[in-house]
């Protein structure tokens, strides 16, 4: 049993929605085969797959349900988290309505998720305080919004952990996911980053940097003992990542 990670799909199968990712060149060139086929050569069914946010170019839920058909064809469980693209995502409770025949779909928005020896929490996240596009007026009340979601989610992943715990007499791994960087392109502390040390993550997994030179503003390997992962689909080359295993 494996837990999988990796982010930015972009994808737009629905013929209303035209948004061709070949034109930013390289690894996005027929990416959809080149993930199918990676994903169908990789994962097993009882796998877990963590998608973390901009799956679908859609702007409305309608609009992007050919896309969540098409992860749900896919072998293992998905594990969806909201991106800042995501914007057909109106409410969890319309897209799970919408997406109730999708069976291998979970979605993460406000609350954890339980696989096997492991338990995932996260939220979107936004850009951090000390980024040099930070603007404290417009993007500061949502900054503050987002670290108060990843808290919900923290507290409802300690409930499972405590459950898992009480079941088994062992800690879970505990995997923290966003769609932005926890931390600024200067590597420092965040609110984000703090909830996760505080929960007592091993890893983290995040998306959203596309291209060489923004990859190297998220943090990758080591900090202050919780392994960071970027896990944007062009930073992976189509290729999920292997996070966990048991």
């Amino acid at each position: 049993m494996n837990i999988w990670a990796i982010g930015d799909l972009h994808l737009s199968f629905d013929p209303r929605i035209e948004k061709p990712m070949d034109i930013f060149g390289g690894s996005w060139v027929g990416h959809e085969e080149r993930l199918k086929e990676i994903w169908q050569r990789l994962v097993e069914e009882d796998d877990l797959v963590i998608l973390a946010g901009d799956i679908s170019w859609a702007l409305r839920l309608d609009e992007a349900l050919e896309d969540l058909r098409w992860i749900d064809a896919l072998p293992g469980t998905k594990l969806i988290l909201k991106g800042n693209h995501d914007l057909w995502w109106s409410g969890i409770s319309k897209v799970k309505t919408a997406c109730k025949d999708m069976k291998s779909l979970r979605f993460l928005q406000h609350d954890a998720f339980a696989w096997g020896g492991a338990v995932v929490f996260g939220s979107r996240g936004w850009v951090c305080p000390g980024a040099k596009d930070y603007s404290e007026e417009e993007d500061g009340p949502i900054y503050r919004r987002e670290v108060l979601r990843l808290q919900m989610s923290a507290d409802e992943a300690q409930k499972l952990v405590q459950a898992y715990e009480a079941e088994t007499g062992w800690t879970p791994e505990k995997i923290g996911v966003m769609h932005y960087p926890p931390r600024n392109e200067k590597f420092e502390p965040s609110g984000f980053s703090g909830i996760f040390e505080q929960a007592g993550v091993q890893k983290i997994v995040y998306g959203h940097l596309h291209g060489q030179n923004a990859f190297k503003n998220g943090p990758q390997g080591d900090f202050n003992g919780i392994e960071y992962h970027l896990i944007s689909l062009d930073r992976l080359e189509c290729c999920p990542k292997l996070i966990y295993s048991e």
